[in-house]
């Protein structure tokens, strides 16, 4: 272990303890865990038996159940909800990500398409400098 985590690549998303260690991190009872994942507060990953495993991401959000609950007096039901619109908007933000990064292709390839048409342009052509005039032809009238 390194750091509390495993080290053998191991992350905050890695459900790695067991309810007793959980519980114990975050300062909670395991029997709080429980309630609070048959709440949907808190889901931990589950092994193939169905024991509960919690990362520490999990231990993050425990803590931060309590301290909303005890500090800030939120009811239950009101950091569900908390905890559903901060992960709304964690997806949100994942998504404008993303979306930045097809925009900056879809312009690096436009400019490089326009370059290969630039690139193709005859070179026996010459552009003018653009000046702004206006001519009136009026053809001769034939007799």
């Amino acid at each position: 272990m390194f750091g509390g985590l495993p080290h053998d690549g191991a992350d905050e998303d890695t459900p790695v303890f067991v309810i007793s260690v959980a519980a114990q991190l975050s300062g909670l009872h395991a029997q709080t865990l429980r309630s609070y994942d048959r709440q949907g507060l808190v889901s931990p990953g589950r092994t193939s038996g169905g024991g509960r495993r919690y990362s520490m991401r999990d231990i993050a959000l425990l803590r931060e159940v309590q301290r909303l609950s005890q500090e800030d007096g939120v009811n239950l039901a009101g950091i569900k909800r908390i905890i559903e619109l901060e992960n709304q908007v964690d997806a949100l933000r994942a998504r404008i990500a993303e979306l930045t990064e097809e925009l900056t292709a879809a312009y690096v390839s436009a400019e490089q398409t326009a370059a290969a048409v630039h690139a193709s342009y005859r070179k026996d052509l010459v552009p003018l400098r653009q000046q702004t005039a206006l001519v009136v032809w009026k053809p001769k009238k034939r007799k």
